[in-house]
């Protein structure tokens, strides 16, 4: 289990999650942030803290459509390379190692 940020979050990126995360796990897009799977410890602190209620449990994505998207895109964004740069993002041990990423995955890039 871990958690998602799904379409809400697009253009608003309040970023209170990131306050609130112990383990520095949520990582900043250009329209969006990213929780890395590899890396939450599932506290759910991000999901209560959330204004927008952006944030869900992988789990409730099942028979929702617009959620599993966004908890595939989630993956996609650690796992593939995103546009300009040189290697996927991975994980590197909290998203203050690396700053804000500032590019998006195509797919929310798109929306």
């Amino acid at each position: 289990m871990t958690y998602v940020i799904g379409k809400d979050c697009v253009d608003v990126n309040d970023r209170a999650c990131v306050d609130v995360c112990p383990v520095d796990c949520i990582y900043v897009g250009d329209r969006k942030s990213y929780i890395n799977p590899a890396e939450c410890i599932d506290c759910g602190a991000c999901e209560v803290e959330c204004p927008v209620e952006a944030i869900f449990v992988d789990r409730k994505a099942r028979g929702d459509d617009e959620r599993t998207l966004f908890v595939e895109d989630s993956r996609n964004f650690f796992q593939v390379v995103l546009p300009g740069r040189e290697t996927p993002i991975g994980t590197p041990g909290g998203a203050r190692k690396v700053g804000e990423i500032g590019v998006d995955t195509p797919y929310v890039s798109g929306l």
